[in-house]
């Protein structure tokens, strides 16, 4: 079943674009992942880009895949976020992980991936059909000027819908880490399932292993967080 957007997308759009425009803030939506790695590198070096969107990696194309950059007026690039399509094959994605939850790692060095591990949680057995994996999210760090303002809301309702509009999947999810998670992140960009302890990290010279949440919504749960104004979705906490 195709999603239709006119009504639920619309004042979102306008909306959106509104805030962005304040802001004023101008997103760029590529889908080639040479320029995409160059930018990240050059711009972003404080997190490397990471193995899911790595070009080196993966055949990533117009066709299954897209990034999305926020910049400011004088051309800092102050936000990133990726997003591809995932083949589940006929298995749900408890079965996919089981042997592929390696290749979606935190963005740090010296992961050992080994002694790395995945537990299925309730999403997993239930997120089956078309899939599209959503990560790289990041924004510029000067609190009170691009966080704690409202932008993570718009920003990642906006990656939601270019998603669906391209995909139409099933089903949208990423991880999200423990840290980030606990300071309400998911809710933020507009994820409305949240699932603990999906994968562990262990990573060389740390002594605690690095958790992550799994974060998920529906195609219904979409059409729902669209319905939603988004002047309600944008009261983020100081």
């Amino acid at each position: 079943m195709t999603m239709q957007f006119s009504a639920n997308a619309a004042p979102f759009i306008a909306t959106s674009r509104n805030i962005l425009f304040s802001q004023g803030i101008d997103i760029t939506i590529g889908s080639d992942f040479d320029e995409y790695s160059e930018i990240v590198t050059e711009e972003r070096p404080m997190q490397k880009l990471g193995d899911p969107f790595d070009p080196t990696l993966h055949g990533l194309n117009k066709s299954n895949a897209f990034w999305m950059i926020g910049r400011s007026e004088d051309g800092t690039l102050i936000h990133t976020q990726a997003a591809k399509r995932i083949r589940l094959s006929g298995r749900p994605l408890s079965s996919y992980l089981m042997r592929q939850f390696r290749a979606f790692p935190p963005p740090l060095p010296g992961v050992d991936l080994n002694l790395s591990r995945f537990r299925a949680t309730p999403g997993t057995h239930r997120i089956e059909g078309t899939a599209a994996y959503h990560g790289e999210f990041w924004v510029a760090p000067e609190r009170g000027k691009y966080r704690g303002v409202g932008l993570a809301s718009v920003f990642g309702r906006t990656g939601m819908l270019e998603m669906m509009n391209r995909w139409d999947p099933d089903w949208i999810y990423g991880f999200i880490l423990n840290v980030v998670a606990y300071k309400g992140f998911g809710a933020r960009i507009g994820y409305l399932h949240l699932e603990p302890s999906v994968l562990k990290w262990i990573v060389d010279g740390r002594d605690d292993p690095i958790d992550t949440f799994l974060a998920y919504n529906s195609r219904e749960d979409l059409e729902y967080l669209l319905d939603i104004p988004l002047n309600e979705a944008t009261s983020e906490a100081a």
